[in-house]
């Protein structure tokens, strides 16, 4: 994995370095955990420089869960427009400050089998949470997690849930904490959906998907 990993991203930074992760994004400019959950609700089906631009500017207004739990929804849909689903992410992120600051004392919890008990947060969110907020070793699994790890060959599986399974039985513990940050970034900027750019992946020798598209 580390060879992985490394030829990742020696292939993005020969081509352009790749503008971080919304989540890294939020983890680098130490707003606290409870601004990861959010950003993570939020960034569902959204591009992540729209996700870091609402986020903080929500933080900018509502600095805790204390004050997120107590806004209104109208004025929480105005700061978060621009994100998808807005209307239904407005109610979700009130509704999820309020246990946070009623239940947990305005502390995010740090254990998946908690925070899956929130509303609106799966495992993804909540392995987000663990990696970006806490440090904690996690596999978040999501579109570009899953489409890599099927193209190189390291798992074959029909969904994210599966995905997340198979890459934490084969793969070294201490190697889960920069997967999903190295994964999205390269799925956006390199292993793309459709046309990925093979040509430049310093990795591509170890491809399944490559090794079957060029087999003669």
């Amino acid at each position: 994995m580390k060879k992985i990993l490394t030829g990742m991203t020696d292939t993005m930074n020969s081509v352009k370095p790749p503008r971080i992760t919304a989540l890294r994004d939020l983890h680098n400019a130490e707003t606290g955990p409870f601004s990861i959950l959010i950003g993570t609700i939020l960034s569902a089906r959204t591009k992540d420089e729209t996700t870091t631009k609402a986020v903080k500017a929500l933080f900018k207004k509502y600095k805790n869960p204390k004050d997120l739990a107590n806004a209104k929804v109208k004025d929480v849909e105005k700061i978060i427009k621009s994100i998808g689903f807005f209307h239904v992410k407005s109610k979700r992120i009130i509704e999820v400050s309020k246990i946070i600051h009623k239940k947990y004392k305005d502390k995010v919890p740090e254990d998946l089998e908690t925070l899956v008990e929130l509303p609106g947060v799966g495992r993804k969110t909540a392995n987000c949470v663990l990696v970006y907020a806490f440090e904690k070793p996690a596999i978040p699994v999501d579109i570009h997690v899953h489409r890599i790890s099927n193209r190189l060959g390291l798992v074959e599986t029909k969904n994210p849930e599966e995905t997340e399974q198979e890459l934490m039985k084969k793969i070294d513990k201490k190697y889960w904490i920069d997967i999903n940050d190295t994964f999205v970034m390269y799925g956006q900027n390199i292993c793309k959906p459709i046309s990925p750019m093979c040509d430049v992946c310093k990795i591509k020798k170890s491809c399944k998907y490559y090794k079957d598209a060029n087999a003669s």
